[in-house]
């Protein structure tokens, strides 16, 4: 991107993937077809250096953290910055290889690849792995967000590596709703995926994904949010002394602002509580949720 070329490379990847695809066992022939005509509507806009339709593949509110840490909020910080770059090294290609892509329901999707750029800008590593969020918004996919990361091997941090915990299956039920979540490292231990689903008492089941990673520039534990309704969040991860306490703002699927302080407190390995407080969707406040006990469904951390 404007800094380092190779973010701007990698984009190209979030578009690509094989037709068949299968989510709840049926191919999804038709969304990976859109994805894959987006892919080739990225390249054809990066190769003629057209930083606006570049900018038109993201949601309006959609997000880019390059290797550095520098965040681009929305299209026209996005767009000024693939202007910028397309500005400095207009002869630049690219080339794209997707490790993964995985469809969390009919409107979500992540996906991780690598992606090189030719020829190689003067002080760039040539190469970057990334991990994206696309999502459907009137019948049209887009990157919701995009996550870059150094393709060098690497280790987590300590930090990060105090959630090594989470790893694993989880199940917790309240008042007849059942909750759970599937949490995983992803590239090379420098973010970790943590995916939910929660079925009420009448049947009805929301879901989503969160990602969770380091600021590079701060140290400090961030996480972005997706629901399965269009709702977005992007949250702070504070230590407390049995735990974390998360501040996350939004916003809903119909743009009303939110703010929550999320409560995950460890009760022992294969036990955590999680409850919701201080909430408020534009500006009235909510009650605070129930807390949840979730308790490992998985044998992947046997008991103490």
């Amino acid at each position: 991107m404007c800094r380092n070329p190779l973010v701007a490379a990698s984009l190209v990847l979030l578009w690509s993937v094989v037709l068949g695809i299968a989510f709840g066992g049926i191919a999804l022939a038709d969304d990976a077809a859109a994805i894959r005509a987006s892919s080739d509507a990225f390249v054809a806009a990066f190769d003629r250096g057209d930083a606006r339709a570049v900018a038109e593949l993201w949601t309006a509110d959609g997000q880019l953290v390059d290797e550095a840490g520098e965040v681009y909020s929305g299209r026209p910080a996005i767009e000024a910055a693939y202007a910028k770059f397309f500005q400095e090294h207009p002869a630049v290609k690219i080339d794209v290889k997707i490790d993964s892509l995985r469809m969390l329901n009919d409107e979500a999707a992540i996906e991780e690849g690598r992606a090189s750029v030719e020829p190689v800008p003067a002080g760039a590593t040539g190469s970057a792995k990334y991990t994206a969020v696309h999502v459907k918004q009137d019948g049209k996919w887009r990157m919701a967000l995009v996550h870059e990361a150094s393709d060098a091997a690497a280790a987590p941090s300590s930090k990060l590596q105090d959630l090594d915990w989470l790893v694993g299956k989880w199940t917790g039920e309240e008042r007849g709703a059942t909750t759970k979540v599937v949490c995983r490292w992803l590239a090379n231990k420098t973010f970790l995926e943590r995916r939910y689903s929660v079925t009420a008492a009448d049947h009805s089941t929301t879901s989503g994904v969160q990602l969770i990673g380091l600021n590079p520039r701060t140290g400090q534990i961030v996480s972005w949010g997706f629901n399965s309704d269009g709702g977005q969040t992007m949250g702070t991860w504070l230590a407390q002394e049995d735990g974390w306490a998360i501040d996350a703002v939004g916003l809903q699927s119909d743009g009303a602002d939110t703010h929550a302080v999320n409560l995950l407190t460890k009760l022992d390995d294969n036990a955590y509580a999680w409850q919701s407080v201080g909430r408020n969707v534009a500006g009235q406040a909510l009650p605070d949720t129930d807390e949840v006990i979730l308790r490992r469904s998985d044998p992947l951390k046997p008991a103490k």
